[in-house]
């Protein structure tokens, strides 16, 4: 369909296919922060710059003031969702009672706030490390007072490829099963696509069909999300490209993303993912002008006003959006903006 279709024949079918299922006259968006608790890490993601290792400097873990402080900052603004990624550090780094711990004085101190936490890279190296099925972990988790799973880590559902880029980190089938034992004990997930690097056209539209295949099975999915890779000072951002770099990769060489080739993909998975019923604009990685188009290409939400944001802006990118800027984005798109939660539920 990319190859047939023009930029602007794919977005009007994706946004017929939005509008079909979002006929309201509001578009979203969520209050919340990413909080890093730690960027210590034994994988060798050369895609990443935020990373450190154990004993190296810069390495940190978040104390409990630390944190806490940064969540009271979130409730000021009316801030309702904290998401917490970390590294997958080692066992005699973090135990698995202090994950617990953590989740557990989050809700002691902070009934209120909603707990989007841990992607399923980290879970599946909590059940290896601690030696728990993932289910195991999952229960423990949700005991303790996680509500929600991001899709972070995902890259693309590939194994040739996260072979290259995401060494020691979770693969194909191992990530899906951690989404597929979350959705199976009630919890709802996110799902994503980082792109735009070695992948080829094929290798998307089969990290796409995995994730169908699986909302098909579960239903567990809130919303898909894709943006691109961000090459600055990472590994993978200094992998040669071809002489000719063209929109499909040849799987070998890096070819980099542009806006319309963005747009494209969020298009794409519009169309392709008609059983998910939300897919958000990255205007993080793509700015805010480009965010906002991407209404007008099967977007219905506009992500999070992400307070704090520590991972992409490590390779470079640094687009930061105030609430007021988003609800004018959205506003001036020809909807009427509307702060939501994580379970798309609207919160005015």
């Amino acid at each position: 369909m990319v190859r047939e279709c023009s930029l602007l024949e794919l977005g009007r079918m994706a946004h017929e296919a939005c509008l079909a299922l979002h006929p309201e006259d509001y578009r979203t968006y969520v209050v919340d922060r990413n909080i890093n608790y730690s960027n210590i890490c034994t994988a060798h993601c050369t895609f990443c710059n935020f990373k450190a290792r154990q004993g190296s400097e810069g390495a940190y873990v978040l104390s409990r003031e630390a944190l806490g402080a940064k969540i009271e900052e979130l409730i000021a603004i009316g801030g309702t969702q904290v998401l917490l990624q970390g590294g997958l550090a080692p066992a005699d780094v973090l135990d698995f009672e202090w994950y617990l711990d953590l989740l557990r004085f989050i809700k002691r101190e902070y009934p209120g706030i909603h707990l989007h936490a841990f992607s399923p890279p980290e879970i599946w190296a909590f059940s290896k490390l601690f030696d728990m099925p993932v289910r195991e972990v999952l229960l423990k988790l949700q005991e303790a007072g996680l509500d929600t799973i991001p899709g972070g880590g995902a890259e693309i559902l590939v194994d040739r490829v996260r072979d290259r880029i995401s060494v020691g980190k979770s693969r194909t089938e191992e990530y899906l099963a951690v989404m597929r034992e979350a959705h199976g004990i009630g919890m709802r997930t996110s799902m994503t696509m980082m792109f735009g690097h070695i992948e080829t056209m094929s290798d998307r539209i089969e990290h796409l069909r995995r994730v169908r295949e699986l909302q098909d099975e579960t239903g567990g999915f809130t919303a898909f999300i894709c943006w691109t890779f961000q090459p600055h000072g990472t590994a993978l951002g200094r992998t040669p490209g071809p002489p000719e770099e063209s929109f499909e990769g040849d799987g070998e060489h890096l070819v980099l993303a542009e806006a319309h080739e963005y747009l494209k993909m969020v298009a794409l998975a519009r169309v392709y993912l008609d059983n998910v019923s939300n897919i958000q604009a990255s205007w993080v990685t793509q700015g805010p002008q480009i965010g906002q188009v991407s209404l007008f290409f099967g977007a219905n939400d506009m992500g999070s006003v992400m307070m704090e944001e520590n991972v992409v802006s490590a390779a470079g990118t640094t687009h930061r959006l105030a609430e007021a800027d988003i609800r004018r984005l959205i506003a001036d798109a020809g909807w009427r903006p509307c702060r939501r939660n994580c379970y798309y539920e609207l919160l005015e």
